[in-house]
């Protein structure tokens, strides 16, 4: 575990108040905003320091890499707003049963596997709304 210093300790808090994947250049505009003299760098090195810690979860969307304040400790999946970001933590009791499945059948074990789910939200599928990317995403 790497030594807590304001720095990093000023990406976890910022990256706990969203609910959605943020890019790092997102999260350093928001800190800089705020008053922060973190440098980007910083900031990269941190989110990948929390994802590898599980403290964070990250993904890839359009080549970028995204990151978003999770439950330590616990394996989840994700349903992500393609329009506004909003994410929800899930657990999928199926799909792990399913990776166990096809694994074993393939003669694999310890299975890995990354799950997110992209949909619209009941807000922005109620208001017909359709900006990709709004709020960070």
């Amino acid at each position: 575990m790497k030594r807590n210093t304001w720095q990093r300790e000023a990406v976890r808090t910022a990256l706990a108040g969203s609910e959605t994947f943020v890019s790092a250049q997102a999260l350093h505009g928001a800190l800089k905003d705020a008053g922060s003299s973190i440098g980007l760098a910083t900031v990269y090195r941190a989110l990948a320091d929390l994802a590898d810690e599980g403290e964070a979860d990250s993904l890839q969307q359009d080549g970028e890499s995204l990151y978003r304040a999770c439950t330590p400790g616990s394996h989840h999946h994700h349903l992500i707003c393609r329009n506004c970001g909003l994410t929800v933590e899930i657990e999928a009791e199926a799909i792990e049963q399913w990776a166990r499945e096809v694994a074993n059948q393939h003669g694999f074990v310890q299975p890995h596997h990354v799950v997110d789910v992209f949909g619209l939200c009941r807000e922005c599928a109620t208001t017909g709304s359709s900006q990709p990317g709004q709020n960070g995403a």
